[in-house]
């Protein structure tokens, strides 16, 4: 059989944006610059993506419907260097109203509050819009009160933990599957393991000093101090990487510009690691943060003592990016379909960003009074919530449905969906005060929960009957788990769109990219790499 049989669309991206395969499926140019630079290193031998707003879009037609048939996605990928910004989505048609449709793209998420909880994973997802996705119990990480952090890292899901008696340590744990978690440790003697982060091929950790009370609590009586960052060495070893200057508590990390940062929770400051055991301070926008996000190339921070949003403008200088009408204090950032969102107190409200100093609420989620954990989840945006630690999903304008409540604990007064992960193709959310983990899977969905490395790789996607499977550099790397509910008719009206979808615009280019209408082989996909 010819590689060509069943080719949908070839876009060489050799100067153009046009299909070479005879199927007409030619692509508008969005801002891309088309004269870039090849595998070959030779210029007109792929399309660049800025990160920002360029991308192709390629009119829905007859042979890009897909169906409920077998198809197969490849492209060459080329990567920015580790840290640069957001790198988004690589091909995507699909309807937010009707959940109908795929998507396949890379995963980058800061300011999921605490943590930054996926650095350059790989995620490929279909759906029908069919049901409605059952949240699961994926148990219970030690004796925790709530899971602070969850990441992802070297192919494993990792939470960092609170735990509240005068002998306990916060603990990072690793997840083993069905409700199994594996003990990795105490970084030190503080209550709790706060932030996780990957940077530069190791996982990251701060550690805190938990106030309680701040959650409706009885505070803990372990006092030992927090504020500090260790490197994680394997099993249950850590290596110090210093201390916050005034600080007890961390409130966040991530990684922006190659470079590692991290913000104290109760006092103001953000700081930049030098190696070591050495911070530098970054100065400060007149208030405590509570996250850390990466946007179209910028650092920012969520305001609390006031709400707002500050973007980083390097040495020790923060520039406001407007407040949030009736907002106190901001939780978290989501970048979805190309735009940034925030999570708020006290009125529950998500908020979108028009780029300049507008903030325009994208609704309350019921009667819920802060927005926490946020996270795009194969096509749709995922907010948790206080106090009855609900999940809602956003269904555009204001609307947003409930997907359930995440913790039923009774006789308290606060309840938080705190922190949220994607892996092995199921959406992961952490709760307090119950301190258990639950997973959703919507649609049919595989990840590579590996950070892919910059330059260029070639990346496949394949759904074949009730199987999804993704292929790195010619090799197979995960494949779907079964499904109760595996999506049939994910066809649509919408355009396909390269370098743009439900998550981000890519940043990086793209070359040879194919649509195939049957499932290749693992020889072929192998052939596609080996081609010059």
């Amino acid at each position: 059989m010819s590689i060509d049989t069943d080719l949908l669309a070839h876009w060489k991206f050799d100067g153009n944006c046009r299909d070479s395969s005879g199927n007409n499926n030619h692509g508008i140019n969005r801002g891309a610059d088309l004269a870039g630079v090849g595998r070959d290193g030779a210029p007109y031998g792929a399309a660049r993506f800025d990160g920002r707003a360029a991308h192709i879009e390629v009119p829905s037609s007859d042979t890009l419907a897909l169906a409920d048939g077998d198809f197969t996605l490849s492209a060459w990928v080329e990567l920015p260097p580790d840290g640069a910004n957001l790198h988004g989505d690589i091909l995507s048609k699909y309807d937010p109203i009707t959940r109908a449709g795929l998507n396949f793209g890379t995963l980058n998420y800061a300011g999921v509050t605490a943590a930054q909880s996926h650095h350059r994973n790989l995620h490929f997802g279909i759906d029908d819009g069919a049901q409605e996705p059952v949240w699961a119990d994926c148990g219970r990480p030690g004796n925790n009160l709530r899971v602070y952090s969850l990441a992802v890292y070297n192919g494993d899901l990792y939470t960092g933990t609170f735990e509240w008696g005068a002998d306990e340590a916060g603990h990072m744990y690793r997840y083993a599957g069905g409700q199994t978690w594996v003990d990795c440790g105490s970084p030190d003697k503080s209550n709790t393991v706060a932030s996780l982060a990957v940077f530069q091929g190791n996982l990251y950790a701060g550690t805190s000093c938990y106030r309680a009370g701040g959650s409706a609590l009885e505070d803990s009586p372990n006092k030992h101090p927090g504020g500090a960052i260790y490197r994680y060495r394997g099993d249950a070893s850590w290596e110090y990487c210093g201390r916050l200057e005034g600080a007890e508590s961390i409130a966040g990390i991530a990684v922006y510009n190659g470079e590692l940062y991290a913000i104290p929770l109760y006092s103001q400051g953000v700081f930049r690691y030098l190696g070591g055991q050495e911070w530098a301070y970054c100065g400060t926008p007149g208030r405590r943060m509570m996250a850390l996000t990466v946007f179209k190339g910028h650092l920012y921070g969520a305001g609390n003592e006031g709400g707002g949003v500050f973007r980083y403008d390097g040495g020790t200088e923060w520039t406001p990016c407007g407040f949030q009408e009736g907002v106190t204090q901001v939780y978290s950032f989501a970048a979805y379909r190309g735009e940034l969102y925030v999570g708020t107190w006290p009125n529950g409200t998500v908020f979108r960003w028009d780029g300049h100093e507008t903030w325009e609420s994208v609704g309350r989620l019921e009667e819920e009074k802060e927005v926490m954990a946020m996270a795009v989840y194969n096509g749709k945006l995922y907010a948790g919530t206080l106090p009855l630690a609900n999940v809602y999903r956003y269904e555009g304008g204001t609307t947003w449905t409930n997907t359930g409540q995440l913790d039923t604990t009774p006789d308290v007064k606060y309840r938080r969906v705190w922190s949220m992960a994607i892996f092995e193709g199921k959406l992961f959310g952490g709760t307090l005060p119950s301190g258990r983990v639950y997973s959703l899977q919507a649609g049919a969905n595989v990840t590579y929960d590996h950070a892919l490395g910059a330059g260029w790789r070639h990346l496949a996607a394949v759904r074949e009957s009730d199987q999804l499977r993704l292929y790195v550099d010619g090799v197979q790397v995960a494949q779907s788990d079964a499904s109760a509910h595996y999506p049939t008719a994910i066809a649509n009206s919408q355009p396909l769109r390269i370098g743009f979808g439900q998550h981000d615009h890519f940043n990086g280019s793209l070359a040879d990219v194919r649509v195939y209408g049957r499932a290749l082989g693992a020889d072929e996909i192998a052939a596609l790499q080996e081609a010059t």
